[in-house]
């Protein structure tokens, strides 16, 4: 059984809080969750990061990227099962994978995906974090030696 230690990423990351502590219970249980497709998580900005995905072997339309409720979904398909079949080649090893696959991500509060792009048989999905300015912190002056009777008095 393997346990991996994903503490360091907790100090470096904005965002991604919560899903780094479901993937440190997925990693830590050992209960033989599929590791495919392989992914990184990318952090490119103060407040901007990457997903991607290793889909090798898929197309556009055999990807499907959705959002709800907080949580990314990535699937993959090949629903062109017929062409494999129909091919003049026998294939004598096949290392690249090519099978069905569902990954889920948890998003933290106000992470929104900004966009997607499949190049060189890598799926990047990108995330942006948008802070209500109501919640971004502000600075508070400091005001000089008033007492409460001069600032009743100015009333």
């Amino acid at each position: 059984m393997r346990h991996f230690d994903l503490s360091p990423l907790y100090r470096s990351t904005v965002g991604f809080d919560r899903m780094f502590s479901l993937l440190d219970q997925v990693t830590g249980g050992g209960d033989g969750t599929t590791t495919y497709p392989p992914y990184n998580i990318e952090r490119t900005g103060e407040n901007a990061y990457r997903i991607t995905v290793a889909v090798a072997g898929f197309a556009e339309d055999d990807l499907a990227i959705e959002v709800k409720e907080g949580v990314l979904l990535i699937r993959g398909s090949k629903e062109n099962r017929a062409a494999d079949a129909e091919r003049e080649t026998e294939v004598l090893y096949q290392g690249i994978a090519a099978r069905a696959f569902e990954r889920r991500f948890q998003l933290a509060d106000h992470v929104e995906v900004t966009g997607a792009s499949l190049r060189n048989g890598l799926l990047h999905v990108e995330l942006t974090r948008h802070i209500p300015e109501a919640q971004k912190p502000r600075r508070i002056e400091i005001g000089g030696p008033k007492s409460v009777e001069a600032t009743r008095e100015a009333a």
